[in-house]
């Protein structure tokens, strides 16, 4: 019994290829659904704030949930301070989501199970609160790396392992995310593929069950979808606020 190959919908198809001396810059479907993706967020944003009033629209309803709860996300995690990196945060929580609820689309594509893309998203985040912890607190920011109340002679040990861990953030970050929804889209392709031929072997019958499994697996990668671009968001404010408290 065939079945489709799970890993095709992660392949990189360019749309207008171009190249730049030997650097490949095509116009890609990555590059496309990044795109969308983008456009679909401005769409929100700008329908919100067109015909905003007292009693709010259906647009301006979900506009306004997701800066209030993007909002209450900075303040519990990273303080009032960190309300000043709200637009960042924001911007980065609403690309993955919608990207990754776009990838649920059949026929689209998910620009989040790409490690380059995580990757690219968790390396600004890194470079940028190490670079807001350095300008806020100078050379006083490497005592992040020296845990409060240790023995000294312990920080010979512990040090080093603050270091590493901190500078694992990235791949981590990006890991997570990029594992989460490969994963998820691989398994949903898996069962898929076999509810044509077992119902056709089984007369329909023996095709309902793999078919009931993947619409509970996509239920449950909706919640993924949603829940991994919290989690990115979330530890992006942890991050932010060890470069503002050093704690």
């Amino acid at each position: 019994m065939a079945t489709e190959n799970p890993l095709h919908q992660f392949e990189i198809a360019r749309i207008v290829p171009l190249k730049i001396g030997n650097v490949d810059v095509s116009f890609t479907n990555s590059s496309l659904f990044m795109l969308i993706s983008v456009f679909l967020i401005i769409a929100l944003v700008v329908l919100s704030t067109r015909k905003a009033s007292l009693v709010p629209g259906r647009w301006q309803s979900m506009a306004e949930l997701s800066y209030e709860f993007v909002a209450k996300l900075i303040t519990e995690n990273a303080g009032q301070d960190g309300l000043k990196y709200f637009p960042f945060i924001f911007s980065i929580f609403m690309f993955i989501l919608v990207g990754n609820f776009i990838g649920l689309v059949p026929y689209s594509f998910t620009f989040t199970s790409h490690i380059v893309v995580t990757f690219a998203m968790a390396a600004v985040v890194f470079v940028g609160v190490t670079a807001i912890g350095i300008a806020r607190h100078g050379f006083h920011f490497l005592t992040l790396f020296v845990p409060h109340g240790v023995p000294k002679a312990l920080l010979l040990l512990l040090v080093p392992i603050e270091v590493l861990s901190y500078f694992i953030r990235p791949f981590t970050l990006s890991i997570r995310l990029f594992a989460n929804m490969m994963a998820g889209h691989m398994i949903l392709v898996i069962f898929a593929s076999f509810v044509v031929p077992l119902g056709i072997a089984g007369a329909g019958i023996a095709g309902l069950l793999p078919l009931l499994v993947d619409v509970g697996l996509f239920l449950l990668e909706v919640l993924v979808a949603a829940l991994q671009a919290y989690v990115f968001a979330i530890l992006t404010c942890l991050y932010l606020r060890d470069a503002l408290y050093l704690h």
